[in-house]
């Protein structure tokens, strides 16, 4: 599929950053055609709330894409946030 246009494709995907005590998480929205981080969230739970819906929240504030990908983890298949 060729991505000719911002909005078409996003994706968001969570990851985990070692610190001294822990882990913080990460969670990003990304636009695939300009490669844009169009919202993160940086939290110290890997739950559903806060960082996956608010970045996805936020990232609606600018736009509405026609294809949203994830990787289709816990966080991301929940009711919460899917619906």
């Amino acid at each position: 599929m060729k991505i000719h246009e911002p909005n078409l494709v996003w994706s968001t995907d969570l990851t985990y950053i070692p610190m001294i005590a822990g882990f913080m998480y990460l969670t990003a929205v990304i636009d695939w055609y300009s490669r844009y981080v169009l919202s993160w969230e940086f939290s110290n739970t890997m739950g559903l709330h806060p960082p996956c819906r608010d970045a996805l929240e936020s990232a609606l504030g600018r736009g509405e894409p026609v294809i949203f990908n994830t990787d289709q983890g816990s966080q991301f298949t929940s009711k919460e946030f899917s619906r």
